[in-house]
């Protein structure tokens, strides 16, 4: 169902938001950072939203004390379902590289959004060097972060104090997600937060006629499944194996950022796959999940 808070803060769009900033940066200056004796760091599946997840103040407050339940990464790399370019790209690294307002029909305000991250150059560098060997790497560097980075960002860093690259997806398959997921494994080692920012169903079908429903809530509960027992065949296999998926991934956009996840969990045995979100917005499921 939908959540009644986001209908009432539709007055003051953005609203959620501003009031957890308020109520949560110095909190989110003062996080601890991240050091070797942590050890890796997980891998994270964020269902991000739209930027009416600005006026959910119940789904932001999940967001940023699941990110409270960390030590503070040195730095971000994340993969959103709204940037799909071949070879693989890296985003504007620069501080302050404007946002991409990739979304229409909103409210003017959301179109002025800031969130001004640090410089994050090195980490450009060493993304460089881990991507680089395996196929050749373009550097966007006039391309900030689009919504499906910046708002789980917002909400789980409001002090927009970690520096943050974008990387596209090279691809909608599920296995070329899974195989960049592991290039990037090594850099959890190094105190670096890997996200996937998707969404555990993405319908807008069901947004129609909540008669769907059925269909979006079994995916997510097969998926669920199927990430508990740490089955990535199962995964990758999904339009084919997991009910309702025609209904829940029209297009595979919002899901294959999971296999990112996936494959930068760490390879040895069964992934350890802890769900940090589990609700319903607008009949889809936001199931957030934190991988080990």
């Amino acid at each position: 169902m939908t959540n009644p808070a986001h209908l009432a803060s539709q007055h003051r769009p953005a609203g959620a938001y501003e009031d957890l900033h308020a109520r949560v940066v110095d909190q989110a200056r003062a996080q601890r950072v991240w050091t070797p004796d942590d050890g890796a760091m997980p891998a994270l599946f964020v269902s991000h939203g739209a930027p009416p997840t600005l006026d959910d103040p119940e789904w932001l407050a999940d967001l940023f004390t699941w990110s409270q339940s960390m030590p503070k990464p040195r730095a971000v790399v994340i993969v959103s379902a709204h940037w799909e370019n071949a070879p693989v790209a890296i985003s504007g690294a620069a501080a302050g590289t404007p946002l991409v307002y990739d979304f229409g029909g909103f409210h003017p305000k959301y179109y002025t959004l800031q969130y001004g991250t640090p410089d994050a150059s090195d980490l450009a560098r060493r993304l460089a060097g881990v991507l680089g060997g395996i196929t050749p790497i373009h550097h966007h560097v006039n391309r900030g972060l689009d919504h499906g980075a910046f708002i789980p960002m917002m909400a789980m860093y409001p002090a927009a104090d970690v520096p943050v690259v974008q990387l596209s997806m090279p691809s909608l398959e599920p296995a070329a997600l899974l195989r960049l997921g592991q290039k990037l494994r090594s850099l959890r080692e190094e105190g670096i937060l890997v996200i996937g920012s998707g969404f555990m169903t993405h319908s807008f079908a069901v947004m129609r006629d909540p008669s769907l429903a059925g269909h979006t809530a079994a995916f997510d509960e097969w998926a669920a499944d199927a990430l508990e027992r740490g089955d990535v065949d199962a995964l990758t296999d999904y339009l084919a194996k997991g009910p309702g998926a025609a209904v829940s991934h029209p297009t595979a956009d919002h899901f294959v950022p999971l296999l990112l996840t996936m494959g930068a969990a760490t390879d040895a045995g069964r992934p350890q796959v802890k769900t940090a979100i589990e609700k319903v917005r607008f009949h889809n499921s936001i199931r957030s999940i934190q991988v080990a």
